[in-house]
């Protein structure tokens, strides 16, 4: 064993204790220069990318130092599975301990046994234990060769994952020993959270360590989030047969019920979340590892510190709430260095509503900070430049996608959009940030270019600004598209800390002087009506003639029958017959968005038209994915329906079966389009009022199609998007079940 301050450790002994203790004969990265530090007593802050092997920074140096290390991490999945790392290593018993509040008095009386004993190499701790009176009683009687802070981006507000806990580490070491030596690591941490952890942990004279935030071998992919995701996620695993991969939902309610779903449809899935009981959270987590079960469907409680370098999927159901938060999640993919896909489906609704949480339930600061976290996610989720390069931007790393590692890994790069020339409009978004003194960040700028007058612009008189209205021959996903590049190329800079405020740097003011042909490309526009089904399988597309003559025969029958087209069929049902190729009744039921009641109304001449052809053209039908319902929606259904058919209050139906007003409708809107009828005159007639109802009857009858996004751009104000939805239910029951 060695001490702190010593004679420097050479690097013969450093290679010499990482094969005897880990079996490895070279160091990756940075860990090298990082060890040295922490040998030699100093303070470090250590950035490196999840799977980058920043834990073996602090193993190893509390394994050759005299005493015993303290780790502060936050989740006990994570403290666990390090544990169990490090007890592997040797086969002395209690090199390694977790103390926490879900120990057994027998198991606690043994951890302090160990540690007391001198034979405990590294203690793991929450912040919430180490606080504690008699975790520093008891810790002042053994030496702490150093304290390591795991996940320290968790001490910022700026952090993806704030824990008040943290701020109170520095006072509790001071309390062990003043002047103890800190490491600091995370995975994540843009120049803010880095001087929080700085500041608030007091090692401002801190060497910091940071490696490239870059992994080549993962593949980001962002697409819209339809009414076809279940099939869609079930689609992607199946097509990769017994590979490991973590799906990510915001609520524990969306995994129980996604776990459920995927393993009724023989994926091999096991849910993660926080309301699980410990023992069933650690059961799940050996499962994953132990591959008896391939997918796990979790919140963000799983995956920080989970050692399992052959995850070869993260899918993130919901988009989460910052981009450090998508970062390390998705790097929990690939850490074996092989090619790993990392697919995130975006809906705007989905941001809506964490916006709506964020006012509901923050604090003004963290609403603020919520709100500047959760705009950098959408601009990401809706670029068309190298996603990439953005994140990277995004932490402060500069990126080349044409010569850096992985330039084109990311579903921009592989199909490009356009380019457009925007030199104009640059000198014009740069010329009024220099022409105002106010702080103004990317909405306001876009606002005064548009010419839009709200609160915000006449309070600070801005649409008395000269270049008020300069910029309304362009949208505004155009603007933001701009904006981002602007920021990209650092002609401006956005101060996090200060909310996302705008300013022009050096090189904008050059650019100012001499302007250049500036190239952009603008933003995704995502259509959440069209289903991610057919990019993911390129191989099997919808039949474009079949889809034709399908669209031909059901204009035919709505003129026939005297109803809109999309009361027959729905376009997305449409598609999945040209590409499924039904050739009965029954085979045309597992159709998306096809029931028994329409299959039997409307079916026939469907299936005949379909046989035809597949005759005709000697066509192979695809063995297709069915979705199998879980037993439990089987049963809302059914309560649904014998509830509206006793008029019962929608607030009585929700409160019944603890469903939010959303999740009912989706539920009612599935059964009348699967050709269920639903009798909801009651709800109609007490939402509207005759001329109201007529309105809307005459808008749905003569609509080419039912998107309520139409509807809501025809009506304005008029109805809220519930209750358009509710309407077009009535509609669809009355006229085509």
């Amino acid at each position: 064993m060695i001490q702190h301050a010593s004679t420097p450790v050479s690097d013969e002994q450093l290679y010499a204790a990482l094969k005897k203790y880990f079996g490895f004969d070279q160091f990756r990265g940075l860990q090298k220069d990082v060890i040295k530090n922490v040998l030699a007593g100093r303070n470090s802050l250590a950035i490196m990318p999840t799977g980058g092997g920043k834990s073996l920074t602090y193993q190893l140096p509390a394994l050759m130092l005299d005493g015993m290390a303290i780790v502060i991490s936050p989740l006990i999945a994570l403290m666990k599975n390090q544990v169990d790392a490090v007890r592997g290593l040797s086969d002395k018993e209690g090199l390694a301990h977790v103390m926490n509040s879900m120990l057994t008095k027998g198991e606690l009386r043994k951890v302090k046994e160990d540690v007391l004993a001198g034979r405990t190499k590294l203690l793991y701790l929450a912040p919430e234990s180490l606080n504690k009176e008699e975790t520093i009683e008891f810790l002042k009687q053994v030496p702490v060769s150093f304290v390591a802070v795991d996940e320290a981006h968790c001490i910022s507000e700026w952090g993806h994952d704030f824990r008040p806990e943290y701020r109170n580490i520095r006072s509790s070491v001071d309390r062990l020993r003043p002047g103890m030596p800190i490491i600091a690591l995370t995975a994540t941490a843009t120049p803010k959270t880095q001087d929080d952890i700085l500041k608030n942990l007091g090692i401002e004279d801190a060497q910091v360590f940071k490696d490239s935030f870059n992994r080549p071998n993962l593949f980001y992919e962002v697409v819209p989030k339809t009414k076809n995701i279940d099939k869609d996620i079930i689609r992607f695993i199946k097509q990769r047969p017994g590979e490991s991969g973590i799906i990510y939902a915001l609520s524990r309610k969306q995994v129980e019920d996604l776990a459920q779903m995927l393993q009724i449809n023989g994926i091999r899935a096991i849910p993660y979340h926080a309301g699980l009981n410990a023992k069933t959270r650690s059961k799940h987590q050996d499962m994953f590892l132990n591959e008896d079960a391939d997918v796990v469907v979790a919140t963000i409680a799983f995956g920080m510190g989970i050692d399992k370098p052959d995850v070869r999927f993260v899918i993130h159901y919901d988009i989460p709430k910052s981009l450090e938060s998508y970062y390390q999640e998705t790097g929990r993919a690939g850490r074996d260095g092989k090619y790993a896909h990392c697919l995130a489906f975006y809906s705007y609704k989905d941001i809506e509503k964490l916006e709506k949480f964020l006012f509901s339930e923050k604090s003004r600061l963290e609403r603020e900070i919520g709100l500047a976290l959760l705009n950098e996610v959408v601009a990401y989720a809706e670029t068309s430049m190298s996603r990439r390069q953005f994140l990277l931007n995004y932490f402060g790393e500069e990126f080349d996608p044409a010569k850096d590692p992985g330039g084109d890994m990311d579903d921009n790069m592989r199909n490009p959009k356009p380019r457009i020339e925007a030199k104009d409009e640059a000198v014009l978004v740069l010329d009024l940030l220099n022409s105002v003194k106010g702080n103004y960040k990317i909405n306001d700028v876009i606002n005064i270019l548009r010419g839009v007058e709200n609160a915000m612009i006449k309070t600070h008189r801005s649409h008395l600004n000269p270049y008020f209205g300069k910029g309304k021959h362009k949208e505004k996903d155009f603007w933001h598209a701009l904006i981002r590049h602007l920021l990209i190329h650092k002609l401006l800079n956005k101060q996090i800390e200060n909310f996302g405020v705008l300013q022009v740097t050096d090189k904008g003011r050059e650019f100012l002087a001499s302007p250049t042909s500036f190239m952009i490309s603008e933003n995704h526009k995502y259509d959440e009506s069209v289903s991610v089904a057919r990019p993911v399988r390129k191989a099997a597309g919808a039949d474009e003639t079949l889809l034709k003559m399908l669209k031909e025969l059901r204009h035919d029958t709505a003129k026939r029958l005297k109803v809109p087209p999309y009361v027959i069929f729905q376009e997305p049902s449409l598609e999945d017959m040209a590409i499924k190729y039904p050739v009965n009744l029954e085979e045309l039921k597992r159709i998306y968005g096809v029931g028994e009641g329409k299959a039997r109304k409307y079916g026939q001449p469907f299936v005949d038209l379909i046989k035809k052809y597949v005759e005709e053209n000697d066509i192979t039908r695809p063995d297709d994915i069915v979705i199998k319902s879980a037993p439990t929606r089987a049963a809302i259904k059914a309560f649904i329906i014998q509830s509206t058919d006793k008029k019962i209050p929608l607030e009585d139906i929700m409160h019944a079966k603890g469903l939010e007003l959303e999740e009912l409708i989706k539920e009612m809107e599935q059964l009348v389009y699967m050709g269920t009828k639903l009798n909801i005159d009651y709800i109609i007639e007490d939402l509207f009022d005759e001329e109201q109802i007529e309105e809307l009857t005459d808008y749905f009858m003569e609509a080419e199609r039912d998107k309520i996004s139409d509807a809501l751009e025809e009506f304005g104000d008029e109805y809220d998007e519930e209750e358009l939805r509710l309407f077009r239910i009535k509609f669809i029951s009355d006229m085509a079940n």
